[in-house]
């Protein structure tokens, strides 16, 4: 899915526009004991709970493509054969089917996501069934309400962690007195939407997955509950890259090629800035950077792709955020902006090397000071 399907699914968490079947819950412990189990038609829910539930949705699809939001694949002749990746599908597709309303399917799920999601507190297990009716669109994007083009039928899993609130003191409108802590349904850690909506439409052999934090996908969660090998997260990919160009490099790599190579890398990324799709860094790509930079040499650049990357997916904002650069030095750290980088160059003064950064004022402790 790419940015604009996302946020479609994201406009349809309103009173306005909401299309919410059912929803159900599990509460989990913190020694892994299911608590409490609750299944409601969503509409029945109060207003103030209602709104309360949209932004656990919400968040559930937030965050940045290949980052925060995962799209993750099932093989096209995926069947219930026995291996994890048929049993996991097959539920998915069941529990959309029946609409959430089969309480065996349902203790089966909730069973798979205990086992498998690492988490020492207690949590809440969100699943709603929503349809929604995909309007058509125009040649130049317009959407046009009464010409719906299918029915977009999924469910979205939230996984939120549950924590208890601070102590404090309250006023209970006569006196200040301690606050009673009670435990506090946070936004979620964790979840997945299925089936993807890519192209718009509804695309079986995908789903969404979601992490708050990039750096814990949690590959156990997603290969043992949803029977899918995990794609190289955001920080594995920039650890990757990382060691792609240390080897390639070897000797050559000073401190203007590494500069040069990030600042084409940035460049590349201006110019695909309104892509629908994620910019991604393929070896044609690549190539052509490090060409540019006179860091390509005989066969270095092969060795060390198929030795490093190979067919692993590396998005371009994963390992250069377009934003800035930070540069590392034995007493501190430089953070520059990733358009003004080729600004930057080195000196030597009275044989020792410097890093040079034009500047005709700076900002000390806040106080700007000419340079």
């Amino acid at each position: 899915m790419n940015k604009k399907e996302v946020l479609e699914i994201r406009k349809q968490f309103t009173p306005e526009n909401c299309a919410i079947t059912r929803i159900v819950g599990c509460y989990v412990d913190h020694d892994k004991e299911k608590r409490m189990e609750k299944t409601e038609a969503f509409l029945s829910l109060p207003e103030e709970q209602a709104f309360k539930y949209f932004d656990i949705f919400k968040k559930t699809l937030s965050g940045n493509i290949g980052k925060n939001l995962l799209n993750l694949g099932y093989a096209i002749d995926v069947a219930r054969n026995g291996d994890p990746e048929g049993e996991a599908h097959w539920m998915l597709m069941e529990l959309r089917k029946s609409k959430l309303t089969d309480s065996n399917l349902l203790d089966a799920f909730y069973d798979k996501i205990i086992e498998s999601y690492d988490c020492a507190e207690n949590y809440y297990i969100v699943l709603i069934h929503a349809v929604y009716d995909v309007p058509g669109k125009t040649s130049d994007g317009v959407e046009m309400e009464d010409a719906s083009e299918e029915v977009y039928d999924y469910i979205l899993c939230s996984i939120c962690p549950v924590k208890l609130s601070k102590a404090g003191l309250s006023f209970n409108g006569e006196s200040v007195e301690e606050r009673t802590r009670d435990w506090v349904v946070d936004m979620p850690d964790k979840g997945f939407l299925f089936p993807a909506f890519n192209d718009r439409s509804t695309d079986i052999h995908s789903l969404l997955y979601y992490t708050e934090k990039s750096a814990e996908v949690q590959e156990d969660l997603v290969r043992d509950a949803l029977g899918i090998d995990v794609v190289a997260s955001a920080d594995e990919q920039k650890d990757v890259f990382t060691k792609f160009l240390e080897d390639v490099l070897g000797e050559n790599a000073d401190f203007d090629t590494v500069k040069d190579i990030y600042d084409g890398i940035n460049e590349a990324m201006i110019e695909h800035e309104y892509d629908v799709e994620p910019y991604k860094m393929d070896k044609n790509g690549l190539r052509e950077i490090l060409k540019n930079c006179s860091a390509v040499e005989g066969d270095a650049f092969d060795e060390a792709y198929k030795e490093n990357i190979g067919n692993m997916e590396i998005m371009a904002s994963n390992i250069c955020s377009g934003k800035n650069i930070s540069i590392q030095l034995a007493d501190g750290k430089m953070t520059i902006a990733a358009d003004a980088i080729g600004d930057v160059t080195t000196t030597e003064i009275g044989g020792r090397k410097y890093i040079a950064v034009p500047a005709e004022y700076v900002e000390i402790n806040g106080i700007m000071a000419k340079v």
